[in-house]
């Protein structure tokens, strides 16, 4: 097969893009090369990426390709980009290609496959500007109509495209993300030692990890964490003094962030509030095994990658009841009401003070974790195009 990959989501190779579509489209890339010395991948780049960088993908079965045009959007390209990548796709004469995002050209006519992580856009609308709105009301209905296959990356995810976009259940195909290696490595103590010094953080955090979006959640879990100081729980007290506990929240900045600065700035918690923003992916592993809890109380995932770390780490997991949040914790994780501020108060109270639930959350999760695997994710994507193919034959 002559396989087609969009990797414009990979932006810097060497870094393992540690977050969001271009870690996604570099693990399955990375693992696919891995698995398939047989088929020939065409790997497509934009040319603002530095040749050199692109040197962990060079084998005998890869060729490197740039698209015509040096712009990269983060939102769907316009119609005159789509031109020029379907040309530049049909001059290749690819059996599949395959978009990780629900993005392809107008007119391209080949088999196509597209990968779709979220929904949110559509279960979620009034968070949204109008250009974004008007690619949630057309262009997307249209690339999900016209493409052969649909992977989406969790059950809850397959479940929106069906109910939303009404699509043959038979055209979708749930592959779970992986999880990197690295998250199951014990980290020793000065390691982390290091990473709360480079942050100024303290012994003892409350830990979120995400972009700076309205559906993140972010302002009420600062809520909930100041009800939990406020001592507004039920239940055992934690015998440690409150302020002992930091609340940490890193991730890259997002629409909600200057929101986030000014509720902050009104807290009276806010000297530890912490906020290091977007965290390294050399130094993630370490910031989760410092923490004493991850909490995840976000309206609305489409997988939720960073509960599985947190879980790989051996580290409490509070999270949301609604979406796939549930799917993809199964029962290793303390499910909230996201929209509840006491509830997620209260979830923070009762892990940190009841021993046996803290235990039994940091068992579960670790097994949990071992289920994503990017090795698994490869194959099953690889068998997607094989049947693409053979039908097509």
């Amino acid at each position: 097969m002559r396989i087609g990959i969009d990797c414009r989501t990979i932006l810097n190779p060497e870094k393992g893009e540690g977050a969001g579509l271009g870690h996604y489209t570099y693990q399955l890339v990375r693992h696919l090369l891995k698995i398939d010395k047989k088929n020939t991948y065409f790997l497509f780049f934009d040319r603002s990426v530095q040749r050199k960088r692109l040197d962990k993908f060079r084998q005998k079965n890869v060729l490197i390709k740039f698209f015509p045009f040096k712009q990269y959007k983060k939102l769907l390209p316009n119609d005159y980009t789509y031109f020029l990548i379907n040309a530049a796709l049909a001059r290749e004469k690819l059996d599949v290609f395959h978009s990780p995002t629900p993005s392809l050209p107008l007119f391209y006519k080949g088999s196509s496959v597209v990968t779709v992580h979220d929904l949110f856009g559509y279960k979620l609308p009034e968070l949204f500007n109008g250009q974004e709105s008007k690619i949630f009301g057309k262009t997307i209905p249209d690339v999900l109509k016209k493409t052969d296959r649909i992977i989406a990356v969790s059950k809850a995810t397959a479940k929106d495209l069906e109910e939303i976009f009404h699509l043959d259940k038979q055209k979708i195909k749930v592959i779970y993300h992986g999880l990197d290696q690295r998250f199951f490595k014990k980290r020793k103590s000065i390691e982390i030692n290091k990473i709360k010094k480079k942050y100024k953080i303290g012994d003892n955090y409350l830990l979120f990890l995400g972009t700076f979006e309205k559906r993140k959640n972010i302002i009420r879990l600062i809520g909930a964490y100041e009800r939990w100081r406020n001592g507004l729980v039920r239940g055992v007290a934690l015998k440690k003094d409150l302020s002992a506990y930091q609340l940490v929240l890193a991730g890259g900045k997002g629409q909600e962030s200057e929101n986030i600065r000014k509720r902050i700035k009104k807290s009276k918690y806010k000297k530890d509030i912490i906020v290091p923003g977007y965290i390294p992916s050399n130094d993630l592993g370490r910031l989760f095994s410092g923490a004493t809890a991850f909490i995840f109380p976000s309206l609305y995932e489409g997988f939720g990658l960073p509960i599985i770390e947190a879980m790989a780490k051996r580290i409490p997991v509070i999270t949301s009841n609604v979406s796939s949040l549930p799917e993809i914790s199964q029962k290793a994780a303390f499910l909230v009401d996201p929209y509840n501020v006491a509830q997620i108060a209260q979830a923070i109270n009762d892990i940190l003070t009841n021993k046996n639930l803290n235990k039994k959350l940091k068992e579960k999760g670790s097994k949990r974790a071992k289920d994503f695997s990017w090795d698994k994710c490869a194959r099953e994507t690889l068998n997607v195009y094989k049947n693409l193919f053979t039908m097509n034959s």
